[in-house]
């Protein structure tokens, strides 16, 4: 069984990218999936890295107010990112969910006397983002995907060997129709359900 952890980023639950969680939670329990849900905004996440954290920054472990988030992301075998495409990359609070959460002996250790990170998130073979731009897949390329680099490059390293990659972007979102915004929310549900099915 799916094993899945769906990330949810916005501060409005009015939002489009509230529709698109609700969508990918009901794709994944179609499937069949087991799942739980992280919703930083309702739960009020503190996204700042304090300065006790940088520097036991080496030192395993996380703070004890992220626990239950680091113990979930070890326990998922697909993580599920949902949420806004702003200037580019995550927002401020997603960011600073990877910043305190992906932690030594969490998502990564360091050797002695290496200087290569090694992964440690064996258990995630699937990283899905749900992600929205105001903006055209044609800007977004031009502005270099930095959000999409984070997630296929930078995350995707820290997990299992053969992770895969699933990008579900709805682009044009500021002038897009209605039944653009539908056909998107019917690919997630579609997509999700198939992945938990895996």
């Amino acid at each position: 069984m799916t094993r899945a952890l769906v990330v949810h980023c916005h501060p409005a639950e009015e939002s489009f990218v509230a529709a698109a969680r609700d969508r990918a939670l009901a794709g994944l329990a179609a499937s069949g999936a087991e799942v739980r849900l992280l919703d930083l905004y309702r739960e009020d996440f503190e996204p700042t890295l304090s300065a006790d954290e940088h520097r036991r920054h080496l030192t395993p472990g996380v703070d004890p107010a992220v626990q239950r988030h680091a113990d979930w992301l070890r326990w998922c075998d697909t993580l599920v990112l949902v949420y806004p495409t702003w200037w580019a990359g995550q927002p401020a609070m997603l960011k600073g969910w990877f910043d305190r959460v992906w932690a030594c002996e969490v998502a990564w250790s360091l050797l002695p006397g290496r200087s290569v990170l090694s992964p440690r998130l064996h258990n995630v073979r699937r990283l899905v983002v749900v992600t929205t731009h105001g903006s055209s897949k044609l800007v977004n390329a031009i502005e270099g995907e930095g959000g999409k680099r984070t997630v296929s490059r930078a995350m995707r390293s820290m997990c299992h060997p053969l992770a895969r990659t699933t990008w579900l972007a709805a682009y044009g979102l500021d002038t897009g129709s209605e039944g653009a915004r539908s056909r998107f929310l019917e690919r997630v549900e579609r997509r999700l359900r198939r992945i938990g099915r895996r």
